[in-house]
Protein backbone atom coordinates (compact mmCIF):
# COMPACT_ATOMS: atom_id res chain seq x y z
CA UNK A 1 0.00 0.00 0.00
CA UNK A 2 2.58 2.70 -0.90
CA UNK A 3 3.36 3.66 2.72
CA UNK A 4 4.71 7.08 1.69
CA UNK A 5 1.50 8.12 -0.07
CA UNK A 6 -0.72 10.02 2.40
CA UNK A 7 -3.67 9.69 0.04
CA UNK A 8 -3.71 5.94 0.54
CA UNK A 9 -3.79 6.30 4.33
CA UNK A 10 -6.63 8.82 4.05
CA UNK A 11 -8.54 6.58 1.65
CA UNK A 12 -8.19 3.67 4.07
CA UNK A 13 -9.38 5.84 6.99
CA UNK A 14 -12.35 7.02 4.90
CA UNK A 15 -13.30 3.44 4.02
CA UNK A 16 -13.23 2.56 7.72
CA UNK A 17 -15.24 5.70 8.57
CA UNK A 18 -17.86 4.94 5.93
CA UNK A 19 -18.24 1.49 7.50
CA UNK A 20 -18.49 2.90 11.05
CA UNK A 21 -15.20 1.32 12.21
CA UNK A 22 -14.03 4.16 14.44
CA UNK A 23 -11.22 2.18 16.10
CA UNK A 24 -9.72 1.41 12.68
CA UNK A 25 -10.15 5.05 11.61
CA UNK A 26 -8.25 6.19 14.69
CA UNK A 27 -5.50 3.64 14.04
CA UNK A 28 -5.11 4.66 10.38
CA UNK A 29 -5.00 8.37 11.26
CA UNK A 30 -2.57 7.74 14.11
CA UNK A 31 -0.26 5.90 11.74
CA UNK A 32 -0.38 8.85 9.35
CA UNK A 33 0.42 11.30 12.18
CA UNK A 34 3.34 9.20 13.40
CA UNK A 35 5.08 9.13 10.03
CA UNK A 36 6.65 11.90 7.99
CA UNK A 37 3.95 11.47 5.37
CA UNK A 38 1.83 14.60 5.07
CA UNK A 39 -1.67 15.00 3.72
CA UNK A 40 -1.98 17.43 0.86
CA UNK A 41 -4.25 20.31 1.76
CA UNK A 42 -7.19 21.01 -0.54
CA UNK A 43 -6.28 23.95 -2.77
CA UNK A 44 -8.05 25.59 -5.70
CA UNK A 45 -6.71 28.16 -8.14
CA UNK A 46 -8.55 30.67 -10.31
CA UNK A 47 -7.08 33.20 -12.74
CA UNK A 48 -8.48 36.73 -12.66
CA UNK A 49 -6.95 39.45 -14.85
CA UNK A 50 -3.75 37.47 -15.46
CA UNK A 51 -3.22 36.85 -11.74
CA UNK A 52 -3.55 33.44 -10.10
CA UNK A 53 -5.55 33.44 -6.87
CA UNK A 54 -5.11 30.48 -4.55
CA UNK A 55 -7.64 29.30 -1.96
CA UNK A 56 -7.29 26.56 0.63
CA UNK A 57 -9.95 25.04 2.85
CA UNK A 58 -10.54 27.47 5.71
CA UNK A 59 -8.52 30.18 3.89
CA UNK A 60 -7.65 33.30 5.88
CA UNK A 61 -4.73 34.84 3.90
CA UNK A 62 -6.32 36.16 0.71
CA UNK A 63 -6.60 39.97 0.80
CA UNK A 64 -10.35 39.88 0.05
CA UNK A 65 -11.18 36.81 2.13
CA UNK A 66 -13.64 38.47 4.53
CA UNK A 67 -15.76 39.79 1.64
CA UNK A 68 -15.46 36.42 -0.07
CA UNK A 69 -16.76 34.54 2.98
CA UNK A 70 -19.69 36.98 3.29
CA UNK A 71 -20.55 36.50 -0.38
CA UNK A 72 -20.24 32.72 -0.03
CA UNK A 73 -22.62 32.78 2.95
CA UNK A 74 -25.12 34.83 0.91
CA UNK A 75 -24.76 32.44 -2.01
CA UNK A 76 -25.50 29.45 0.23
CA UNK A 77 -28.67 31.19 1.49
CA UNK A 78 -29.81 31.64 -2.11
CA UNK A 79 -28.96 28.05 -3.05
CA UNK A 80 -30.92 26.73 -0.08
CA UNK A 81 -33.98 28.22 -1.81
CA UNK A 82 -33.16 25.74 -4.62
CA UNK A 83 -33.11 22.91 -2.03
CA UNK A 84 -29.35 22.88 -1.52
CA UNK A 85 -28.37 21.10 1.68
CA UNK A 86 -24.81 20.45 2.76
CA UNK A 87 -24.23 16.73 2.26
CA UNK A 88 -22.33 15.75 5.39
CA UNK A 89 -22.02 12.17 4.12
CA UNK A 90 -19.00 13.53 2.26
CA UNK A 91 -17.21 14.42 5.49
CA UNK A 92 -16.13 11.28 7.26
CA UNK A 93 -14.48 12.98 10.24
CA UNK A 94 -15.75 11.91 13.62
CA UNK A 95 -16.98 15.38 14.61
CA UNK A 96 -20.35 16.94 15.35
CA UNK A 97 -22.72 17.68 12.49
CA UNK A 98 -22.33 21.47 12.88
CA UNK A 99 -18.54 21.15 12.53
CA UNK A 100 -19.01 19.06 9.37
CA UNK A 101 -21.23 21.82 7.93
CA UNK A 102 -18.52 24.39 8.60
CA UNK A 103 -15.74 22.21 7.13
CA UNK A 104 -17.68 21.43 3.96
CA UNK A 105 -18.95 25.00 3.64
CA UNK A 106 -15.44 26.37 3.28
CA UNK A 107 -13.89 23.98 0.78
CA UNK A 108 -11.39 25.67 -1.49
CA UNK A 109 -13.45 25.35 -4.67
CA UNK A 110 -16.41 27.09 -3.02
CA UNK A 111 -14.15 29.99 -2.10
CA UNK A 112 -12.73 30.09 -5.64
CA UNK A 113 -16.15 29.99 -7.35
CA UNK A 114 -17.44 32.78 -5.12
CA UNK A 115 -14.42 34.91 -6.01
CA UNK A 116 -14.93 34.16 -9.69
CA UNK A 117 -18.60 35.12 -9.58
CA UNK A 118 -17.66 38.52 -8.20
CA UNK A 119 -14.58 39.23 -10.32
CA UNK A 120 -15.32 37.78 -13.76
CA UNK A 121 -17.78 39.15 -16.33
CA UNK A 122 -20.86 36.95 -16.77
CA UNK A 123 -19.98 36.02 -20.35
CA UNK A 124 -16.64 34.49 -19.33
CA UNK A 125 -16.63 30.89 -18.02
CA UNK A 126 -15.26 30.44 -14.52
CA UNK A 127 -12.28 28.07 -14.60
CA UNK A 128 -10.97 26.47 -11.44
CA UNK A 129 -8.11 24.02 -10.98
CA UNK A 130 -8.16 21.80 -7.90
CA UNK A 131 -5.37 19.61 -6.52
CA UNK A 132 -7.72 16.95 -5.11
CA UNK A 133 -10.84 15.21 -6.30
CA UNK A 134 -14.02 17.29 -5.98
CA UNK A 135 -16.27 15.97 -3.21
CA UNK A 136 -19.93 15.18 -3.77
CA UNK A 137 -21.13 18.21 -1.83
CA UNK A 138 -18.99 20.63 -3.86
CA UNK A 139 -20.09 18.90 -7.07
CA UNK A 140 -23.75 19.51 -6.17
CA UNK A 141 -22.89 23.06 -5.13
CA UNK A 142 -21.25 23.78 -8.52
CA UNK A 143 -24.25 22.41 -10.42
CA UNK A 144 -26.62 24.66 -8.48
CA UNK A 145 -24.37 27.71 -8.85
CA UNK A 146 -24.22 27.17 -12.61
CA UNK A 147 -28.01 27.18 -12.71
CA UNK A 148 -28.62 29.96 -10.16
CA UNK A 149 -26.03 32.35 -11.60
CA UNK A 150 -26.49 31.26 -15.23
CA UNK A 151 -22.76 30.71 -15.45
CA UNK A 152 -20.55 28.21 -17.17
CA UNK A 153 -18.13 26.67 -14.67
CA UNK A 154 -15.20 24.41 -15.45
CA UNK A 155 -13.44 22.59 -12.62
CA UNK A 156 -10.35 20.51 -13.28
CA UNK A 157 -9.75 18.07 -10.43
CA UNK A 158 -7.28 15.19 -10.23
CA UNK A 159 -9.57 12.88 -12.20
CA UNK A 160 -11.25 14.93 -14.92
CA UNK A 161 -12.69 18.15 -16.19
CA UNK A 162 -16.16 18.96 -14.85
CA UNK A 163 -18.08 21.28 -17.13
CA UNK A 164 -21.09 22.69 -15.26
CA UNK A 165 -23.84 24.45 -17.16
CA UNK A 166 -27.56 24.97 -16.48
CA UNK A 167 -27.38 22.78 -13.36
CA UNK A 168 -25.77 19.81 -15.09
CA UNK A 169 -22.25 18.39 -15.21
CA UNK A 170 -20.49 16.84 -18.18
CA UNK A 171 -19.30 13.93 -16.03
CA UNK A 172 -22.83 12.58 -15.82
CA UNK A 173 -22.45 12.18 -12.03
CA UNK A 174 -19.47 9.87 -12.52
CA UNK A 175 -17.22 12.16 -10.43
Amino acid sequence: MEPNNAGNHILLANIYAANKKSDEVARARKLLRETDVRKERGTSWIEIKNKIHSFTVGERNHPQIDDNYAKLDNLVVELKKLNYKVDTNNDLHDVEESRKHMLLGHHSEKLAITFGLVCLPTEIPIRIIKNLRICGDCHTFMKLVSKFASREIIVRDTNRFHHFKDGLCSCGEFR
